[in-house]
């Protein structure tokens, strides 16, 4: 406390001797902003404590060297009297106290404040700064991920599958099949053929029928559906994207649906494909990606052909007419290819019911009488199957047809027929009467 009271005992009488020289040649009306000036300064000392001197010294000083200035008095030669007054006085209590303010205040608020206000306006606009780079950074990572995902992907640019063989030759022995839409892992390039690994296939394809990298994925955007997968339970299947709008059903987590990229929708709602038409549901419960295949071994396609055909042959029933079972036709291996490759012609893009309906006309006409009694007989009969005359049934023979449809041939040379006993068909358009399967009508 006595170092305080000797702190304020020096100011004022600096403040003092300033205020004698000033009077000297100063207005009153400096004197009495001076005197009220001091005034002040002993309230605010009193209040403010130790802080406060190194504060109003300043200020003291300040005050004084503008008074002198205006009474046109030697700015120097006051200064010079001022500290030689303040030394002579109580230079060590002076000395003492600064030193104790200098320890425990900084020496000007003001500049303090901006100082922080300064790192605070820095630090916003870093913040600014790092938030467009951060920004930038996900546009950057989220075009690597597909970038860094398809590196090494591959698929087959073909309308149906691509032959996978078990080495590079044209000649080697097929051990699977790569499908449209299904992708491939690449394990090693080579001139015109590469090793690829997919589901539980592994071997060569032809580059000539491939894409890769971010190729084989805008092939795959422009060619795969996108799958919507629900991600919890009793999720509302509504008829439009809006949640007033009629419930279709509801489903449970892991349902899929095909997502329908032609329907108009908002971030809100996704439309996937509901039956015969459009139904939507909310997106913030539904993840999508493509619907990727993997390629399929011979022995796989076999057992899961057989697998098809057997519950489709037990439960099929279209428009009343079931598939029965008629006497079996003895067939060589060519009549079997020769019958898939007509019925992949004219059917080759129908169900499974529709491929096997063709090849049940083909067989109910063998079996009539009233046709050749043979199966190259009856399709190569001039102006009865245009694919055979032609020339797109050998060159399907030539290829080789696909599985389902060698499937359907050897079911309906067995005796399996789901049109009855018809032995003709057009396009259903044509409003024939008759059992409609697909796109065509069998009477």
């Amino acid at each position: 406390m006595s170092l305080k009271k000797r702190a304020v005992s020096g100011v004022i009488i600096a403040g003092s001797l300033v205020m004698m020289c000033a009077t000297a040649d100063a207005a009153d009306t400096v004197m009495g902003e001076k005197v009220m000036q001091t005034a002040e300064t002993d309230a605010k000392l009193a209040t403010d404590g130790t802080a406060g001197v190194v504060v109003l010294l300043n200020q003291v000083k300040t005050d004084a060297l503008s008074s002198l200035d205006e009474a046109e008095i030697s700015v120097e030669q006051t200064q010079t009297n001022l500290v030689a007054s303040a030394e002579d006085s109580k230079m060590r209590d002076d000395e003492a106290a600064e030193a104790v303010v200098l320890e425990t205040v900084p020496e000007d608020a003001a500049e303090e404040t901006f100082e922080v206000q300064s790192i605070t306006d820095e630090t916003a606009n870093e913040t600014t700064i790092e938030t467009a780079e951060d920004t930038e950074t996900t546009e950057t990572a989220a075009d690597n991920t597909v970038e860094d995902v398809w590196e090494n992907r591959l698929m087959a640019d073909v309308d149906e599958f691509l032959y996978v063989r078990a080495s590079g030759d044209a000649d080697a022995e097929i051990v699977g099949k790569l499908y449209k839409g299904a992708v491939a892992e690449v394990v090693e390039e080579s001139d015109g053929w590469t090793h690829i690994k997919s589901g539980n296939v592994e071997g060569y394809v032809n580059d000539d029928y491939c894409v890769t990298g971010e190729n084989a994925y805008d092939y795959a955007v422009q060619n795969v559906e996108t799958e919507a997968e629900i991600q919890t339970d009793g999720l509302r299947v509504r008829s439009e994207a809006d949640e007033n709008s009629k419930i279709l059903t509801a489903v449970s987590s892991g349902t899929t649906f095909k997502v329908d990229t032609d329907a108009e929708t908002t971030d809100e709602w996704v439309a996937v494909k509901y039956g015969d038409g459009t139904a939507y549901v909310s997106a913030e419960y539904v993840s999508t990606d493509l619907a990727l295949g993997e390629a399929v071994t011979i022995e796989e396609e076999k057992a899961a052909l057989a697998k098809k055909a057997a519950e489709e042959a037990k439960s099929a029933q279209v428009q009343g007419t079931e598939t029965v079972q008629k006497s079996s036709v003895a067939a060589s291996v060519d009549e079997v290819t020769l019958l898939a490759a007509l019925i992949q012609c004219e059917a080759g893009r129908e169900s499974y019911e529709g491929k096997l309906a063709v090849g049940a006309v083909v067989m109910n006409r063998v079996r009539s009488g009233s046709y050749p009694g043979s199966i190259s007989g009856v399709i190569n009969a001039p102006s009865q199957f245009p694919p055979a005359t032609n020339g797109k049934v050998a060159a399907v023979i030539a290829n080789g047809p696909s599985a389902s449809c060698v499937e359907a041939a050897q079911a309906a040379i067995d005796g399996a027929t789901n049109v009855g006993g018809a032995t003709h068909f057009r396009a259903a358009s044509s409003g024939q009467a008759g059992v409609v399967i697909g796109n065509h009508v069998f009477w």
